[in-house]
């Protein structure tokens, strides 16, 4: 058998094995599929990892590889009724016509590297010591070499990559219901593109994030704000908004919501489902920070669409927070009738994710260097965290911080009445820190002046220290 073939051909021939198997019985091992196929150790597992996305094996780690039961006649998991997604889909926004403005000063905050000598506080990815350089490029060069490596790739991703996201999401999500995109913003655009049209209401999380808000506004839709607290977005008001709005689309971030770092409240979790499923509604469930939880996190909420039966939610996760800027990989998880316009429109938009990063991406993850990375970002991100409100605490204590957040890597900060957050960040430039006022964060009048900080930009916590320093006497500037 020859390499280039041999992912597609290992898959073929143990395909036609199965009937020899009865359901949940132990296939060959790895070692004796290598040497009765005389194939690699990575061609195995990556044509098992095909047949786990077609739902006819199961794999358990340190047991190994069995037939999955019904894998002769497989039935899909039973699941709740989605036709009600046929009128959600096909009904016409009677609101009035919005402009397609484009204000993208809120994510070029994050995206503009500070002049030198600027100490971070506005930015949106790990300082590069934190990211997985070495990981990243042995990955990417092993992917490179791989035959059949530069060809075409399905436009749904690969099959692998797509069951690896599914078993992340948990559930009844299988890989049949993942889309790869390119990132978490791509992922975005995409959902809201196909969930509503030119001039619809989308109700948003308020605040959250300016990069959202961006996508609404260029494609005509109109963000509708919902407050959030301390436990997630309000259930009362969110059905409120629902009935006043007629909204079919409802964008949150249950886990560690950016800017304030809240998790969705268990109670609430179970209302926001119920209220969009009575209103006939999506939710886009952005879950752009689940692997950068801290270590004192303890155990994390799963994602909403793993308790979601109805084809309620439109799943978005990315690995490029946890990672780096540039590993623009993410994906798009939904059930029933919807599933098949979010891959038109990603197909049109980009045919498909270029197939040596998905390579690199299932180099990466596969590695035993991952899960070491992820615990050493979370060691280092606790640390920073714990160093910025202990400073915030001594040098600014009239800028409020409510709530500590136990993953992420920002923290959002209240200021005075009548604070001008545009004149301390302007001073906090001119001192040597670069910060990010609390308006975009906004679709509408904000409450009250804000600030947002973020600790994963920076090279230490000596620099933490050095930033709240400096802001602190940009503070002692605009006071007066």
């Amino acid at each position: 058998m020859n390499e280039r073939s041999s992912v597609g051909e290992l898959a073929e021939r143990l395909r036609g094995e199965l009937n020899r198997y009865s359901d949940g019985e132990k296939l060959p091992s790895s070692r004796q599929l290598v040497e009765r196929y005389r194939v690699s150790p990575v061609t195995v597992s990556r044509a098992l990892g095909v047949l786990v996305a077609e739902g006819l094996v199961v794999t358990r780690p340190g047991a190994g590889a069995f037939r999955a039961p019904g894998a002769g006649g497989r039935a899909r998991p039973v699941v709740g009724d989605t036709s009600w997604q046929e009128v959600a889909l096909s009904a016409e926004s009677t609101a009035e016509a919005v402009p397609r403005t484009v204000d993208a000063s809120g994510v070029l905050a994050t995206l503009a590297a500070p002049p030198a000598g600027v100490i971070e506080f506005n930015g949106g990815y790990l300082h590069p010591s934190l990211q997985p350089e070495r990981a990243m490029s042995g990955a990417l060069a092993r992917a490179g070499r791989r035959p059949g490596a530069w060809g075409r790739p399905p436009v749904e991703g690969l099959a692998e990559l797509r069951d690896w996201f599914a078993r992340g999401i948990g559930g009844a999500v299988t890989a049949a219901e993942v889309l790869v995109c390119s990132g978490g913003q791509n992922a975005l655009t995409t959902a809201l593109r196909a969930l509503a049209g030119p001039g619809a209401p989308v109700l948003v999380e308020s605040p959250t994030y300016p990069g959202m808000l961006a996508i609404a506004r260029a494609s005509g839709l109109r963000p509708v704000p919902v407050p959030v607290d301390t436990e997630g977005v309000r259930p009362e008001l969110l059905a409120e908004a629902f009935r006043a709005t007629g909204a079919r689309v409802f964008v949150c971030q249950p886990l560690f919501q950016n800017p304030t770092g809240a998790v969705l409240a268990a109670g609430r979790r179970r209302e926001v489902l119920a209220l969009a499923r009575e209103a006939g509604a999506f939710v886009v469930e952005d879950d752009y920070i689940r692997r950068l939880a801290h270590q004192d996190s303890g155990p994390l909420p799963g994602p909403l669409a793993a308790e979601d039966t109805e084809g309620v939610v439109v799943h978005v996760c990315s690995l490029t927070k946890a990672t780096s800027p540039s590993l623009r990989i993410g994906c798009l998880a939904a059930r029933g009738p919807v599933l098949e316009r979010l891959r038109a429109i990603q197909v049109v938009d980009h045919f498909f994710v270029p197939r040596p990063l998905q390579e690199a991406t299932l180099e990466l993850v596969g590695a035993p260097a991952w899960p070491r990375h992820l615990r050493a970002v979370a060691a280092e991100l606790t640390e920073r965290r714990t160093a910025m409100a202990t400073a915030l605490r001594a040098v600014l204590p009239e800028l409020a911080l409510t709530h500590l957040p136990l993953g992420g890597y920002h923290l959002w900060l209240r200021l005075p009445d009548g604070a001008d957050e545009g004149a301390l960040a302007a001073a906090a430039l001119r001192r040597g820190v670069a910060v990010a006022p609390g308006r975009p964060y906004f679709s509408a009048e904000p409450p009250a002046p804000h600030l947002r900080l973020t600790y994963a930009a920076v090279a230490s916590t000596a620099e933490v220290a050095e930033g709240v320093k400096r802001l602190g006497e940009a503070w002692s500037e605009v006071r007066g």
